[in-house]
């Protein structure tokens, strides 16, 4: 006899909501991987692009959540430009994205700890300040053993000269942009 428990699932109205809504738009995803093989960060993510579609189709909210898939999504609209049957996929990974902070939980915020503050920083700086992201991100995390984690990659990095000094000469150029894009949000 099989000994597995199914347990029941019922997710509030908003996660419902948002749940529903993606999986009538992957849907008609036919799991032929070209998402996959197309996102730049597919290597860094523990479930592919292909295989996160799957789950939001049978409503693996759990596991769905437990991913750093959507995080790691940088937005370059490569899985929606190259998907055979149109599908926004990027838009899904920005639906998961709000619905993991709609959840809320602790490990959702450590997950999303360095995406907020890469964002945080381009917002700022107008593109990416290695100087600043990292101490934003650590403060974030709220994990004081975090930067022990990252020494060794920093002193490397300052031996082969990647670290530059924080410039303000791009310093809240994207701003409108970003104030844009969070009105644009809270109409759709």
């Amino acid at each position: 006899m099989n000994q597995t428990q199914t347990k029941p699932w019922s997710p509030d109205p908003v996660t419902r909501e948002i749940l529903e809504e993606l999986r009538s738009e992957l849907g008609a995803c036919m799991q032929c991987g070209t998402c996959t093989a197309s996102c730049p960060n597919g290597f860094a993510m523990d479930v592919t692009p292909r295989q996160m579609w799957r789950m939001v189709q049978f409503g693996m909210l759990d596991q769905i959540l437990e991913s750093k898939t959507f995080w790691m999504c940088s937005s370059c609209y490569m899985c929606t430009l190259r998907c055979p049957r149109g599908l926004k996929l990027t838009r899904a990974m920005g639906a998961l994205k709000r619905l993991a902070r709609a959840r809320g939980t602790w490990k959702i915020r450590k997950n999303s700890a360095f995406y907020d503050a890469f964002m945080d920083n381009v917002e700022k700086y107008g593109r990416v300040q290695e100087t600043s992201l990292m101490p934003g991100y650590f403060l974030k995390s709220r994990d004081p053993l975090l930067p022990l984690h990252y020494l060794p990659l920093g002193v490397r990095m300052m031996k082969a000269g990647k670290l530059h000094v924080p410039s303000s000469a791009q310093k809240g150029r994207l701003k409108k942009l970003f104030a844009k894009v969070r009105e644009m949000e809270e109409e759709s």
